[in-house]
């Protein structure tokens, strides 16, 4: 179980990152709660507090490749905040969760906009050669593929819970049109550290998950 009370610590710092140096602005503390709330809301499953922490934790990991980690971390905190599994407008309606948040608790406009563009990338986990903030956030949100074969596995089952009102044959002819998406990118990982630890692990995953789908 994530720890809530870290949590609130972690957002409370990237917050005072991302504000412009000497810039004061309001109590951190009821932005991250309500951001909490929505991570916690009951029909999740698999984009949790707990998935939540593991991005943080992998920004941590990959934080050298940044050019603005902070808004990176920002991003990270934005990226699911809204999630409806029945609907497809999920990271638009998170970008503009964090655009109107962000310059209330005192972002600049430029460091906001970052956030913004970085949370709407998630939908194609396609960033540009040159998007090293791009990079690391993709790279942190699908460091799950590269999980050893029981967290993966706990992954996929909680993917399922999440798209429970689904019908199976469809569920599993929508999943494995994402996972073909996935492998048919010419990189999964764009950070030096993603691609030489996760992309191999990923990739076998995907692969071995598509071939349950479709035996």
């Amino acid at each position: 179980m994530a720890d809530l009370d870290a949590l609130r610590t972690r957002f409370a710092h990237a917050l005072e990152a991302a504000r412009a140096p000497a810039a004061a602005g309001p109590d951190p503390a009821p932005y991250a709660d309500d951001l909490l709330t929505r991570w916690q809301e009951p029909r999740r499953r698999y984009h949790t507090v707990e998935h939540l922490s593991a991005v943080l934790d992998h920004v941590d990991v990959l934080e050298e490749h940044a050019d603005d980690p902070a808004a990176v971390r920002l991003a990270a905190w934005f990226h699911d905040a809204v999630y409806l599994p029945d609907r497809s407008e999920n990271e638009e309606r998170s970008a503009r969760l964090a655009e109107r948040a962000l310059p209330e608790a005192g972002v600049g406009e430029a460091r906001t906009a970052e956030v913004a563009r970085l949370v709407r990338l998630t939908v194609t986990h396609d960033p540009a050669a040159e998007d090293r903030d791009g990079q690391v956030l993709c790279d942190a949100d699908l460091a799950i593929l590269a999980a050893p074969p029981s967290a993966y596995a706990a992954y996929t089952a909680a993917v399922r819970e999440e798209y429970h009102f689904v019908p199976n044959d469809a569920f599993r002819a929508g999943r494995a049109a994402i996972l073909r998406q996935l492998l048919g990118l010419p990189r999964l990982f764009r950070t030096p550290y993603g691609a030489e630890r996760w992309e191999a692990t990923a990739r076998y995953n995907l692969r071995s998950e598509l071939e349950l789908l479709t035996s």
